[in-house]
């Protein structure tokens, strides 16, 4: 850049920075700003910029948007802003000497210098300061990839943290790309053989993993700097465009082998907290736009636990918003998004909860998203929970009331039996509307938030001493149950209940209505040592122990077979609610308890049998289960005479006895089976031998 042309008016469209054949166009917004600078870097880590240049509001803005074109740069060129304003909090916090992001920017770079404190106190911090970096779309080859589109069978989803997922020593992959989008692709047959048709990313929009208490690091990535870059640590290829490719080679591998990428979004709040935080981005541009503030000088409204809480029915945020979801499925071919604290953005700017919040309906109604796979949890940290009843009609949501109410029957709670039938048959209770269909029920028993499957049946409290909070931080409401022991033991009882308890919970998630969620290591029973909210341990405690694939190869084997049984029921793939048997018709379901037809539901109730039937058919599936402490026998319903009952899954059977490969040994007419306490078994029907 010795030879500086001079620079040109440049244009309002597209925001962001825009590379053509001679140069790049930036444009950003800013309402009260008084001048702006845009800072040019001939290297990623160098301490100051090699060019300087002032936006002349006279005539390089049209209405609140700056903009100019520089000729002779492009695809690679690191940059970022200076905006000068005025400094009113909390309606503004202009501050000209901060350098930041452009919110609009396709890369982030400079991490490796990064200091968020010398972004939150005073004085110049460009030497410590993220970079934005100028990408050309058009340079990346996708060999005809795109997006997967909508599908007739239901998803197996698989929550999974980038990193976490290969960063561990054992996961057969080369250390140099541990921990990495390439990485991931390294291990994807994994995900194919266990049946994976759908991965939930963990958040890989940039975060700020600074944005932890002292000694820690923000792992789980819900501290967002960039809605438009990928995650730039956890690329093989550190180059500043790098992430980007790296990105997209891994989209592209997941859908060769059939998988769909869905990505956990946190357009809820961001990672520059409080009025006390760091300028990293928004808030130095238009704090008063971006940002819900409360009345007066009392600062910023905080819905989200976390400092702000975004203020996505503002025009310029949900555009923002809107733009950023179109460019990660046209540029990045994405499949689909979970929301996280969704019901933040049903907030009116105002605060309060609106019924037809223009930037979610924005959402619903777009036409480039309607193939995309939309996930809302549908609550917020301040009270507002819109399970069953969030806007639209295009929003799966995550069913928190399915992982209690399993939680809460398999530990063997009482007045839960009514609630579990509904969970199990999709939780049309919840989902009233007219258009509502089991998919909307995102079935899980656990997720990233809250303890791993093995800890659910090992703890009966929390062990969050390592994130140095003193134990306060994390859920206190786990309905978990260490089946008599605290924490690791040798006990062979214990273990063999704790398995038989894992077992019995993904036997009702995969053998339930709706689309089932499992949390990734759940499949190999890894631990996070009882803490129920990992969040700041970017450690063993989160990373996959690969040797779980070897010394718990038995439970995997069962979890594999378990999905592919449950994908081969076209019960499980109709897209309309169950209809239950009653003495006027036959339905797809018919609830028993150890006697046909009669289920227990007094209060003390602790064990339920159902079968599944084509409507007007003969069953086809029965269910017994058994969550007391003592055996109970069951009498399956009546088959035609030509077919009887034979047993495909005992919970409480040794391996492989656990799940059959195929039925075998058929019942005689009217014989009952014994189910031992504290478990299930899933009997099909079988052609009776002459």
């Amino acid at each position: 850049m010795s030879d500086h042309h001079p620079v040109e008016t440049g244009a309002p469209h597209p925001l962001g920075a825009t590379p053509d054949e001679g140069g790049v166009n930036f444009s950003v917004f800013s309402k009260y700003a008084e001048r702006m600078e845009l800072l040019l870097f001939a290297g990623e880590l160098d301490d100051e910029p090699e060019r300087v240049i002032e936006i002349d509001a006279a005539t390089h803005r049209t209405h609140h948007y700056w903009h100019v074109r520089v000729p002779g740069i492009g695809h690679g060129q690191v940059y970022a802003w200076r905006v000068h304003g005025p400094d009113s909090k909390p309606q503004h916090r202009y501050d000209g000497i901060k350098v930041l992001l452009d919110p609009y920017g396709r890369a982030v770079t400079g991490l490796a210098h990064y200091d968020r404190a010398a972004a939150r106190a005073a004085g110049d911090n460009c030497a410590s300061a993220l970079r934005s970096v100028v990408v050309d779309n058009a340079l990346y080859d996708w060999q005809d990839d795109a997006p997967l589109g909508a599908t007739s069978r239901r998803p197996v989803i698989y929550e999974m943290h980038v990193a976490g997922f290969t960063k561990s020593p054992n996961s057969g992959v080369d250390a140099s790309r541990r921990g990495t989008y390439a990485g991931l692709i390294d291990r994807i047959p994994y995900l194919q053989e266990l049946g994976i048709t759908a991965v939930e990313l963990l958040p890989i929009h940039q975060f700020d993993p600074q944005d932890a208490p002292a000694g820690r690091t923000n792992y789980w990535g819900y501290s967002s700097v960039s809605y438009f870059a990928p995650h730039a640590p956890y690329a093989a290829d550190q180059s500043p465009v790098g992430p980007v490719d790296e990105f997209r080679d891994l989209v592209k591998a997941l859908h060769r082998a059939g998988i769909r990428v869905i990505l956990d979004v946190v357009y809820n709040h961001t990672a520059e907290a409080g009025l006390d935080g760091p300028l990293l981005c928004w808030a130095g541009f238009e704090n008063s736009a971006y940002y819900l503030l409360q009345s007066g000088d009392q600062g910023y409204a905080d819905f989200t636990g976390c400092g702000n809480t975004i203020n996505a029915n503002h025009s310029i945020v949900r555009r923002m918003i809107l733009d950023s979801l179109r460019y990660w499925v046209r540029e990045m071919h994405v499949d689909g998004f979970r929301f996280d604290l969704a019901s933040a953005l049903a907030r009116g700017e105002d605060g309060e909860p609106m019924d037809l919040p223009p930037v979610l309906w924005a959402i619903e109604s777009d036409p480039e998203l309607a193939g995309t796979h939309l996930i809302a949890e549908a609550w917020d940290a301040a009270g507002l929970y819109q399970v069953g009843s969030f806007t639209g009609e295009r929003f799966a949501q995550w069913n928190g009331p399915f992982r209690d109410d399993v939680r809460a029957f398999l530990r063997g709670d009482q007045n839960v039996i009514e609630r579990l039938m509904a969970r199990l048959v999709g939780s049309p209770d919840l989902f009233r509307r007219d258009e509502a269909q089991p998919w909307h029920s995102i079935n899980y028993v656990t997720c990233h938030d809250g303890f791993s499957l093995w800890d659910l049946v090992s703890y009966d409290q929390k062990h969050n001493a390592a994130n140095g909070e003193k134990n306060r931080d994390g859920s206190d409401h786990n309905l978990s149950w260490n089946c008599g022991v605290e924490g690791p033991t040798a006990d062979s009882r214990v273990l063999e209940l704790r398995r038989r308890q894992a077992r019995n919970f993904l036997c009702l998630l995969f053998l339930s209505h709706g689309t089932p969620m499992l949390t990734m290591g759940d499949e190999i029973l890894a631990s996070h040592a009882g803490n129920n909210n990992p969040w700041c341990q970017d450690n063993e405690i989160n990373w996959l122990d690969w040797n779980g694939v070897h010394d718990e190869a038995d439970f995997l084997r069962f979890t594999r077979g378990l999905i592919s049984f449950a994908d081969e029921l076209e019960l499980l793939q109709a897209d309309r609610f169950w209809s239950a048997t009653s003495p006027q018709r036959q339905g797809e379901i018919s609830w028993h308890g150890v006697l046909p037809g009669l289920p227990d539901w007094s209060p003390g109730s602790k064990h339920l049998a159902y079968s599944l039937a084509e409507r007007g058919g003969s069953p086809q599936l029965y269910l017994a289960l058994n969550a007391e402490s003592d055996a109970r026998e069951f009498t399956p319903p009546e088959l035609p005479l030509d077919r009887v009952w034979a047993l495909r899954i005992d919970t409480s059977a040794e391996a492989p006895n656990d799940l059959l490969p195929r039925a075998r040994s058929g019942l005689t007419a009217g014989e009952r089976i014994s189910v031992d306490p504290h478990s299930i078994m899933v009997l099909v029907p079988v052609p009776k031998k002459s």
